[in-house]
């Protein structure tokens, strides 16, 4: 246990670091002086400090006052020895962070006990600070389990969609990292831009729920077709949102909402405005692109600057103009991650969760 001794009288500070160094555990840290003392600051290490308070240039409120300002010290004990009894001092002393008061002349039996109690204090609130040092990391060890847990949810879900169609696995990839890099764009934080990239490949999801004459089709959908197909909005929604993971609650808002548009015109519920989430927002437009982008049976793949026109053409009626300026200002992250390939998405995800076990491991 360290203590701190800071007393401009020579004769006091001898007697005072004689008295502390006698108490079993101790280690005197003296100063005559208190700028000498606030010079070693915040470098300097003590438990428990005893300051006297008629000094030159600080006095002992004073000196506390500027020790307190170091956060390092703020749970430090600091006992004021004065020989003054008058109630103001003593309330500024307690103010500027003191806890107790020793009086002068210093009795040699009341400095030992207190001395002794102030000791075992420190030493209790050392223990509880460990345990919740403890506490914390343990916390934080759990939730880093529960939230690797959540994301190989989301990439099994993803390998499971690539044994019924392979380009829908690959467009789901595609677009979440479109989305991420459109959410950074915009000025997401780092932890919610992960989010979205995250669950932005679950928005199709719903899929599941469509025959396969529907959704495997080669040709043009009829108008019914059209109508079953749009059913994997609420179909994903429903699938997702009654977990209690909040990455997956993220994924069926973007289930839900990533065919929605800006002028109210989409579906399922015909939201428009800031009333769709902004996350499906983002969806949408990484979405349009890796679809105009990507040859289909009905279709050639457009150039990306021709998708990337199209896309600004519909900023304010299909598409949120904020995020429309977002995905202009991503565009050089996204043609790399469209030169990147992405082309083998089951591969990707496995190679993905292996280094996460290793890195767990």
């Amino acid at each position: 246990m360290r203590i701190l001794i800071v007393d401009d009288n020579n004769t006091s500070l001898m007697v005072l670091t004689k008295l502390a160094s006698r108490l079993e555990g101790c280690q005197t840290v003296p100063f005559s002086s208190p700028q000498d003392a606030l010079a070693e600051m915040p470098n300097l290490d003590f438990d428990i400090a005893i300051v006297d308070f008629q000094m030159p240039v600080y006095n002992g409120v004073e000196f506390v006052t500027e020790v307190m300002r170091f956060e390092k010290y703020r749970d430090k004990m600091v006992v004021i020895v004065t020989a003054d009894t008058d109630v103001q001092t003593r309330m500024a002393a307690l103010d500027a962070g003191a806890i107790d008061f020793l009086t002068k002349p210093v009795n040699p039996l009341e400095f030992r006990a207190r001395l002794k109690n102030l000791t075992a204090l420190a030493q209790a609130q050392e223990k509880l600070s460990d345990k919740a040092a403890w506490l914390k990391r343990e916390v934080d060890r759990a939730l880093t389990e529960i939230r690797d847990r959540e994301e190989e949810i989301i990439h099994r879900l993803a390998v499971a969609a690539s044994y019924k169609d392979a380009e829908t696995a690959r467009h789901t990839m595609r677009v979440g990292a479109y989305s991420e890099a459109i959410a950074r764009a915009y000025g997401l934080n780092d932890e919610r831009c992960s989010d979205i990239r995250l669950a932005a490949p679950m928005h199709d999801i719903g899929k599941v729920a469509i025959p396969d004459a529907v959704l495997l089709k080669k040709g043009k959908l009829t108008e019914g077709e059209f109508a079953e197909m749009k059913r994997h909005t609420i179909a994903g929604c429903d699938i997702l949102r009654e977990s209690k993971s909040s990455l997956l609650q993220l994924a069926a808002e973007i289930a839900g909402s990533h065919h929605e548009r800006w002028d109210g015109q989409g579906y399922p519920f015909r939201k428009a405005g800031d009333d769709i989430p902004l996350s499906g927002r983002i969806v949408a437009i990484a979405d349009n692109l890796d679809a105009l982008t990507t040859a289909r049976p009905y279709k050639e793949a457009w150039p990306l600057d021709q998708a990337v026109d199209h896309i600004l053409e519909r900023a304010g009626t299909q598409f949120d103009p904020q995020v429309v300026a977002a995905f202009v200002s991503a565009l050089p992250s996204i043609r790399q991650i469209k030169l990147s390939g992405m082309d083998d998405p089951v591969q990707a995800i496995e190679t993905d969760t292996s280094e996460t076990a290793a890195e767990a491991a």
